[in-house]
């Protein structure tokens, strides 16, 4: 129904962003990895895709194509609905998700929360063919910023993980790593672990 949508950036966290398109304003989920590159913008292109489910219409946001075909192969698996591939898309760069299924790899895949070796055996057997060779996207990591914490928490939490427990493993993570981390490398270091 819509192929993109181009404006000004209203507001914008690691979990979704709205533009303001001609005074409407859309709501768009985006993964971590669209998020790195649109974050420091004004305005911004996403390409789109809308979800029409039972109780809800969500519009997914992607910053390159080669990701929002990757979405839609996702969501082609039987049991990958469009809330886990974009979880799948954030805990993973586009990069590792399509060597994890050009390669076989069901251990890297399962690291995402929810998905078990069932559906990380579906993934690889029904998408290999599909986008096995396509190695074309790359990941583009943002510079840190003075929010780090809070804008990892906001988008934990918008992906529905219990904010205390988000609070408690980005402490944990920043402890171990070190407070040079910026917002997606907590954010996907919080995502293997939660």
């Amino acid at each position: 129904m819509y192929a993109f949508i181009e404006g000004k950036i209203s507001e914008i966290n690691p979990a979704a962003v709205v533009i303001d398109c001609h005074g409407i304003g859309y709501d768009i989920s985006i993964s971590v990895n669209t998020y790195s590159q649109i974050k420091d913008k004004e305005s911004c292109r996403l390409l789109t895709h809308l979800a029409v489910r039972e109780d809800a219409m969500v519009l997914f946001g992607f910053a390159q194509e080669k990701e929002r075909l990757l979405f839609r192969n996702l969501i082609s698996v039987s049991g990958v609905g469009a809330g886990t591939a974009r979880l799948i898309l954030s805990s993973l760069s586009p990069d590792e998700v399509i060597q994890a299924i050009a390669g076989g790899n069901v251990p890297l895949l399962q690291r995402v929360k929810g998905i078990g070796g069932k559906t990380a055996q579906r993934i690889i057997i029904d998408l290999k063919d599909k986008i096995g060779k396509d190695q074309g996207i790359r990941e583009i990591l943002g510079s840190p910023h003075n929010t780090r914490k809070e804008e990892a928490l906001s988008a934990l939490s918008m992906l529905g993980f219990n904010k205390a427990l988000a609070e408690k493993t980005i402490d944990k993570i920043q402890k171990d790593e070190g407070t040079s981390l910026t917002v997606e490398q907590l954010i996907k270091s919080a995502l293997k672990i939660l």
